[in-house]
């Protein structure tokens, strides 16, 4: 069945960097859209960034410049390396794909930055 597993979050202070990492199984990795999404509390989830079978790449605004999103296709893993981060990065960190018109979620990972 379709897995997938995050980690890497923790708490930093602002200015500092995490690296996310979402190990994959379960589907054909190669070429499936591969996206981070986040979720504060009282928040709707949100896109983070997003990668293409072909490398094509998506970011939000707010995180633009300060975020990379990367894929290894012969590991099936998905990362995000965050730089700088804010106190509004703060969120639950999913890993997500979509198969067979589903998508499917990971457990989620926390991010706090801290002020």
């Amino acid at each position: 069945q379709v897995q997938l597993v995050e980690s890497g979050g923790g708490l930093v202070q602002t200015g500092g960097s995490l690296r996310l990492s979402c190990v994959a199984s379960g589907f054909i990795f190669r070429f499936s859209v591969m996206a981070w999404y986040r979720q504060a509390p009282g928040k709707l989830r949100e896109l983070v960034a997003r990668i293409t079978p072909s490398s094509t790449i998506w970011y939000l605004d707010s995180v633009q410049g300060r975020f990379t999103i990367s894929k290894d296709n012969n590991k099936n893993t998905v990362d995000l390396q965050m730089n700088s981060l804010k106190p509004e990065d703060t969120a639950v960190y999913y890993c997500a794909t979509d198969v067979n018109g589903r998508t499917r979620w990971g457990q989620g990972t926390q991010v706090t930055v801290s002020s």
